[in-house]
């Protein structure tokens, strides 16, 4: 078991207090991926679970058990780190085996260890080298097999791809998933990219400023965002946000986004006449209709391969629409574009939450 719970979770620095309560229940064998922008606390929060820092009110619990004075080795957690932490001086072989011969394991147990860590990650022919003839990808395998042979309760990962490129990254964040699914042990993966969030994670932690926004599975982040930050946060391009007014018109509650343009408000949706909203949607909830879409001039146009991504001006609203077919569209040219009623979101402008 590898279940990890916190309990109104506490870290002051002197009077500044930087993670504010945070309640999460993690389940054994979850990949749960805490994501936010730089200087949210996600790091923090890690480095607690870890033992790397105290906590300063509230509990932590692995598999059952209060670890808040526990120290870090007694914890049963292994982490990696973004900048690997391997020693230059040694091999591939003993950097992997370093905690194992630290802990005192009989030398037949460490050398089975090792050899099926790197059968997994597979380094069997790299076992003799030193890290400096490894390439990035090579390094983050030899810092991952150090943690799989501990065999730990939970793996904790702290942005371990940021120093690789971008192709590695796609490469290595498959080879990390595949490798959890495999060895089914609980993992909590920090990272500032929410294309890795949504691709990796079976829970997303979405953090802000300390606080925890929102938890839960990637399309449930993605398709309800609680509130603006979510909602800005997850999805590569942004969701589209444009502020408006509810007014009543034609029998039905419509948002006013001036300049004569008006939405009606879905019906999922309890905003009031008179109040002041913003409006999301997502790019690909953006259709072309030149009889009955919103009236839009096109700025930018970014084949991307895929797709196509059309950056256009609603009224003073900038807008992304994003296309999979190929519309020969120009650079200014005047379009329509209908926003599916269903993909519809509306947040209150003074709290930012979803109404």
């Amino acid at each position: 078991m590898g279940s990890v719970t916190l309990e109104n979770v506490r870290k002051r620095f002197g009077e500044v207090e930087v993670i504010h309560g945070v309640d999460l229940d993690i389940k054994d064998e979850e990949f749960v991926v805490l994501v936010g922008p730089s200087g949210c606390g996600k790091s923090t929060l890690l480095r607690m679970i870890a033992g790397l820092e105290s906590v300063s009110d509230g509990e932590i619990r692995i598999d059952g058990t209060r670890v808040n004075e526990l120290h870090p080795k007694l914890r049963n957690i292994a982490m990696v780190f973004q900048n690997y932490a391997l020693y230059a001086h040694m091999s591939v072989r003993d950097n992997i085996c370093f905690p194992l011969k630290m802990r005192g394991t009989p030398k037949h147990e460490i050398d089975e260890r090792v050899r099926v860590a790197a059968e997994t990650l597979g380094l069997t022919s790299y076992l003799d080298r030193h890290p400096k003839h490894l390439s990035g990808g090579q390094r983050q395998r030899v810092a991952m097999g150090r943690a799989i042979v501990r065999d730990p309760t939970v793996f904790l990962f702290d942005e371990p791809l940021s120093n690789l490129d971008a192709k590695l990254r796609v490469q290595m964040r498959t080879e990390i998933r595949t490798l959890q699914q495999r060895l089914k042990t609980t993992t909590v993966y920090v990272t500032h990219d929410q294309i890795e969030a949504m691709t990796m994670a079976d829970k997303i932690v979405a953090m802000n400023d300390g606080h925890v926004e929102q938890v839960g599975s990637p399309l449930e982040l993605y398709d309800n965002p609680r509130n603006l930050f979510v909602a800005g946060f997850i999805g590569s391009p942004a969701m589209n946000m444009m502020e408006g007014r509810v007014v009543n018109g034609a029998g039905t509650r419509q948002i006013d986004l001036g300049g004569g343009v008006q939405v009606p408000v879905p019906d999922k949706s309890r905003a009031q006449p008179n109040q002041e909203v913003v409006l999301g949607v997502r790019p690909e909830a953006l259709r072309l209709d030149p009889d009955d879409g919103l009236p839009a001039q096109v700025e930018v146009v970014e084949p991307t391969g895929p797709d196509i991504q059309v950056y256009a001006t609603i009224h003073e609203h900038r807008v992304c629409a994003v296309f999979q077919d190929r519309h020969p569209l120009q650079a200014g040219e005047r379009i329509g574009l209908k926003p599916m009623p269903e993909r519809l979101h509306v947040f209150d402008k003074q709290t930012g939450d979803q109404v």
